[in-house]
């Protein structure tokens, strides 16, 4: 994969001598593409299976959403980018253990659900309806990508008790950065990429507005935040930002995890769930939705 990844960038850069328009449009394609469609690992098989499955549509692209318990105390758990929901699953079994009801969902273009491009807006507007649908969540947790997502929508109205944050990047640009850092790619792209995503997405200050650390006096709930000094996708740093942007926040720093192996490891369940069971309120308000 990381071989695929040197020849894409090297040959966009190549490119973006000989063809510089072709070579902009082309990474701007691949920046909004997930690199790959996630399967259920094999040890997520059985939360999976077990999941009342619905859909939401979004412009007519199928959202495939997934939700566990009784659905009493809603949590909502938002991947990251190239994942799925049922990365979730071991947090999933503990959550449940506790009494709460796990809810997520494939954004476009990731598993189980339709589409080939996703960006931050349609995550917002999946949460919202996920918020219609199940009501006021006791919690969020996110992970990565899903991260300033949930920033912003618990900064915009989304009605939470708690936020945990796992592995997410402090700054919104650092996508950008950390792409045009995969595939080496030459600045006049990584700023095409910049400038373009502004315009499209029609945020003018969309670099600042959808960062973790935006407005941190905006978000009125506690926060945990959660990282492991061996990400190598989302350095470290980027957590120790975040907890000083948000006086009063915890901070849990695990090590030997990485990026994606820190989601289901015990070292963050258990404190994740004890977070949740300190800091969720206990009744929240329920949809009328028929569930």
């Amino acid at each position: 994969m990381k071989a695929a990844i040197l020849m894409t960038g090297r040959l966009l850069n190549a490119a973006a001598v000989l063809a510089p328009p072709l070579a902009r449009r082309v990474a701007y394609k691949l920046f909004f593409r997930p690199a790959d469609r996630a399967a259920v690992h094999p040890r997520e098989q059985d939360v999976h299976a077990a999941a009342a499955v619905a859909e939401v549509d979004l412009d007519g692209v199928p959202v495939a959403t997934y939700s566990w318990g009784d659905g009493s105390r809603p949590v909502l758990l938002v991947h990251g980018w190239s994942s799925r929901g049922s990365r979730f699953a071991g947090m999933i079994a503990d959550l449940l253990d506790r009494g709460y009801s796990p809810v997520t969902f494939d954004a476009p273009g990731h598993g189980d659900s339709g589409g080939t491009t996703t960006n931050l807006l349609q995550y917002e507007r999946i949460i919202r309806g996920l918020q219609d649908r199940h009501g006021d969540f006791a919690a969020v947790v996110a992970h990565s990508f899903g991260v300033p997502c949930a920033f912003h929508a618990l900064r915009t109205g989304l009605r939470a008790g708690c936020l945990v944050a796992v592995a997410g990047p402090a700054e919104f640009d650092h996508l950008v950065t950390e792409f045009a850092r995969q595939l080496r790619l030459r600045p006049s792209l990584a700023r095409h990429l910049r400038e373009h995503s502004v315009r499209d997405l029609g945020v003018d200050d969309l670099w600042t507005r959808f960062s973790s650390v935006f407005e941190p006096a905006a978000l009125a709930v506690p926060l945990l935040v959660v990282h492991d000094t061996d990400d190598d996708v989302v350095g470290v740093d980027h957590a120790h930002r975040i907890h000083a942007a948000y006086p009063g926040s915890q901070l849990l720093i695990t090590s030997g995890l990485g990026h994606r192996r820190v989601l289901g490891d015990p070292r963050i369940v258990d404190p994740i769930g004890a977070f949740l069971d300190t800091h969720a309120p206990v009744a929240v308000q329920r949809s009328a939705y028929p569930l």
